[in-house]
């Protein structure tokens, strides 16, 4: 499940934060109770999801460096045990997703396919962080259809600006392994973009601000709290100009900044 990187939650729950808060009206009107049926929830489906990955990956992963001694691939849990377990989890966050509106649940379930094929990508296509993007971002219409019942532009602004923000620093993160990737035959944005992904990483997080901004105003955001995304975008902007492509360590560090860029986005939907 990863509980011991907390890092992959962060990145899941924050976007459907976003959503409750812009959705509610900020702090004042937030339903405590659903932020933390989310919280909870994106500590289950992260660890649904990372096992589903797992599942997919234990062959490469042998193969990488940095995670050749995951479970399955080191062969310590076996595929039924991990399976079961899967099944487990995905079972207690349905439990969780029963306690929202019917189109959350709708669009609770239509994720479920994403993440089974979420691992896939890598295999077919130069954009799974992308994927990823679609993927690990539903909860942003999942929280604002559990508030409003509905999902309108300003959430789908809100969807975007979140799958931007994922391909900015899942690009980051891939560039730990993309000798790896290269050896073993993964795709990905880090070695599709090469020498160029720092303007491709800043393009992600001006877009991403941007959508932010509209969806923002879209919502009614007051001018305090719009004003506010200044810090997400000032805080991006320190993220890439510090970035080292080359060294995995600053990717590394790098991508973990990025739970900042979100926790700043949800202080500015709070007021």
């Amino acid at each position: 499940m990863r509980l011991d990187r907390p890092i992959g939650t962060w990145l899941l729950l924050l976007p459907g934060w976003w959503a409750i808060m812009l959705a509610g009206g900020g702090a004042r009107g937030v339903d405590i109770g659903l932020m933390a049926l989310f919280g909870v929830g994106a500590i289950i489906m992260r660890g649904a999801g990372c096992i589903v990955n797992d599942l997919w990956d234990r062959e490469l992963d042998r193969k990488v460096e940095r995670t050749r001694l995951r479970p399955l691939a080191a062969g310590t849990v076996s595929r039924r045990d991990a399976l079961l377990f899967a099944a487990l989890l995905s079972g207690a966050g349905f439990l969780i997703l029963l306690q929202m509106s019917v189109v959350a649940i709708v669009l609770g379930m239509l994720t479920v396919p994403l993440i089974v094929a979420y691992p896939l990508m890598k295999r077919v296509t130069w954009w799974p962080q992308a994927f990823l993007g679609v993927t690990f971002n539903a909860g942003v219409l999942i929280g604002w259809a559990a508030v409003a019942g509905s999902v309108p532009v300003a959430a789908w602004a809100l969807y975007a600006a979140g799958i931007l923000w994922t391909l900015a620093y899942d690009t980051v993160y891939a560039h730990q392994d993309k000798d790896d990737d290269a050896l073993v035959g993964i795709r990905s944005t880090a070695r599709l973009f090469g020498a160029r992904s720092q303007w491709w990483v800043s393009g992600f997080y001006v877009a991403s601000c941007v959508l932010l901004l509209l969806a923002f105003v879209m919502a009614g955001a007051g001018w305090l709290s719009c004003l506010l995304l200044l810090l997400p975008a000032g805080h991006a902007a320190w993220q890439v100009k510090s970035w080292h492509m080359d060294d995995a360590r600053s990717s590394l560090v790098t991508f973990r900044a990025a739970r900042d860029f979100g926790l700043l986005v949800l202080l500015a939907a709070m007021l």
